[in-house]
This record gives structure tokens, sequence and C-alpha cells, in this order.
């Protein structure tokens, strides 16, 4: 069995997985309801938004994604992508880049259970925590 979180956008969903590709690294797969077979029952102004995009960014994890129909988006709430590393430096890295333009909730720091320990909400409204654990 896999889990993995499926994010939903307003129109920024091409835009955020770019994003998250660039940050994360992986294969990015898109497609936009105009590549879609069913492309001709699509009203104009969504054919450019994403029906799916797919970032496999490796050891099994992926995260996915779409733009919600305009009338049935709503933002984020009640959960975070948790990403689990090692290399803290990797993880200030991937923090700072996920918090820029956003909120930064809890400063990626020394935790009692962790090396170091983030919270943020990114600019395109997802919520992240990156954690490091501490070395054996």
């Amino acid at each position: 069995m896999d889990i993995n979180p499926y994010l939903t956008f307003n129109g920024k969903c091409a835009e955020a997985f770019r994003f998250y590709a660039k940050v994360l690294g992986g294969k990015l797969e898109m497609m936009t309801n105009g590549e879609s077979p069913v492309a001709d029952q699509t009203p104009p102004d969504q054919r450019d938004r994403i029906l799916h995009a797919r970032l496999d960014v490796g050891g099994g994890a992926v995260v996915m994604g779409s733009d919600a129909p305009p009338q049935y988006f709503t933002q984020p709430q009640g959960f975070s992508v948790a990403i689990g590393l090692t290399d803290s430096a990797e993880g200030e890295r991937i923090f700072r880049a996920l918090s820029e333009g956003g909120v930064v909730k809890m400063p990626f720091s020394k935790t009692f259970w962790a090396e170091k320990f983030g919270m943020c909400i990114d600019r395109f409204g997802t919520p992240w925590i990156v954690n490091c654990e501490k070395p054996a």
C-alpha cells in the first residue's frame, strides 16, 4: 500500500510543482485539462489548469496534485507534508526554499527530538514540516 499527499491548488499547481521539483529533485510529470482525453469537454478557461501532477522524489516518496475546479477549491488546513532527513544542511536548504515568500510557523532549529526541525507554509499555501533526525 502507498499513501501519498495529494495537494490541490486554485490555478497554481504547475508553478508549485515546478518549484517543488526544483527544491526536492525527482521526476515531474504533469497533464493539463487541455491535454487530457476529455479536453473537448473542458471549458476553454480551464484547459491550462493541471488535471494531474506527480513528483517522484525517489525512495518510494511521491507527491501528487492538481488544480481543483474553482468552485471546489478550499485552502489547505489540518495537515502538513512532512519531510524526514538525516542531513541537517540539506534540511536547512529545503526549509529555507520552502519558506521563502511563505510563513514560518516554527523556525528551523534544534529540538529535544531532532537535530533540526521546522514548520512553514509555502507561498502556494501548502504546510510543510522538515525534520532532521539526531545522529544515532
